[in-house]
């Protein structure tokens, strides 16, 4: 389902569920409402928020994630559902039990589609692309060569000028990367939930204080798709973090992307391929569902 990114913030805000609608208030007086059959993911983005634990409840029964950001704009929690999917505990057995080899094969393609898709990122935007293509042909399975780290070196002076440094906690450009990919995460998480997976099941990458490791994992070839929208952004001289830009970032979600059979929602794209990931644990598949590269025809 394809709904709406609601992010709260404003501090003092107070979040209660009524009659099907989640409700902001502030000192007691209503602020506004949204349907709950709306909401795709709620972004916590303030301080001194308050929340009533039947919304809290309700929207992890949804699937719908509440992620808790930092000062640096970055996700420190997500609330998530203990039960997600009608057959959660055999998907969350099949991934526990993946060998190695498979999920080595499958970190295999999301590298080369995350290299594909910062190509097409880089032609759009009119930078040099070329070869990227090759660089994705390079990677192995499990990208023992770190051909994902030599893409990212070339790519992000080539979309955001020589001068540009990526940094996790960085201002200007890096907020609105981070706030970008904050909205992606918890897209992203939701799609993990909804296919009955466990988020802190990685493919390749493990962190023992990252609960989100399987996320972080798929969420890898949106980025650039984030990556574009700041560019625009950048170009049209809006470059701070503002409630207009964290509309903007927050409408990626809603992008559509070229698939096999036509265009799909960013976030539809999540939902399949998390889906196709649970098959590939239980043996159903050996292919993830990936955007096809090329040009984000959505923008």
């Amino acid at each position: 389902m394809v709904g709406r990114v609601v992010e709260v913030a404003s501090d003092g805000r107070h979040l209660a569920i009524e009659r099907g609608f989640m409700t902001i208030a502030e000192n007691g007086s209503e602020l506004g409402r949204v349907p709950l059959d709306d909401l795709a993911a709620v972004v916590a983005n303030a301080h001194g928020l308050t929340y009533s634990n039947n919304l809290l409840v309700t929207l992890a029964a949804r699937g719908v994630p509440v992620v808790l950001c930092g000062a640096n704009h970055r996700p420190a929690a997500v609330v998530w559902p203990v039960d997600g999917h009608h057959a959660q505990s055999g998907r969350m057995s099949d991934q526990a039990n993946a060998s190695a080899p498979l999920k080595k094969r499958l970190w295999q393609q999301i590298v080369q589609a995350k290299i594909l898709a910062q190509g097409a990122t880089l032609a759009a935007v009119g930078a040099e692309a070329g070869g990227f293509r090759l660089l994705a042909r390079k990677v192995r399975t499990g990208d023992p060569d770190n051909v994902e780290a030599e893409a990212a070196r070339r790519y992000w002076p080539l979309l955001m000028g020589e001068d540009f440094r990526r940094k996790q906690d960085g201002d200007g450009l890096n907020a609105l990367l981070n706030y970008g990919y904050a909205i992606l995460r918890a897209a992203t998480a939701r799609a993990v939930m909804a296919a009955g997976l466990h988020p802190s099941l990685g493919l390749m990458h493990s962190n023992r204080g990252n609960a989100l490791v399987l996320v972080d994992d798929l969420m890898e070839p949106f980025r650039p798709t984030v990556d574009r929208e700041v560019h625009r952004l950048k170009a049209s001289g809006a470059t701070d973090l503002t409630g207009e830009t964290k509309a903007a970032l927050a409408r990626v979600m809603v992008i559509d992307l070229p698939v096999t059979d036509g265009l799909s929602p960013v976030m539809t794209c999540l939902e399949r391929l998390a889906a196709s990931l649970a098959k590939a644990y239980a043996g159903e598949a050996n292919r993830l569902i990936l955007p096809k590269p090329g040009l984000p025809l959505g923008f």
